[in-house]
């Protein structure tokens, strides 16, 4: 679950860089627009994505260094 969630919000950080830099939605050229089911559920899924892996955050590292 950990690297799925890092995975969709890597997609989603390039995604916004390329808007930034280039004006250019990657996800809505893949999936045929930016309205369209599946590039929404993307959407969807990389905000999700970015709310679990705000639960990074919080865990404890010391002891995950241990195991």
């Amino acid at each position: 679950m950990n690297r799925l969630a890092l995975l969709l919000v890597i997609i989603g950080a390039l995604n916004w860089g390329l808007i930034g830099l280039f004006r250019f939605d990657l996800v809505a050229t893949l999936f045929g627009g930016m309205y369209s089911y599946i590039s929404r559920l993307v959407y969807i899924l990389v905000g999700l994505a970015g709310i679990y892996a705000i639960t990074f955050l919080f865990r404890d590292t010391e002891k995950r260094e241990l195991t």
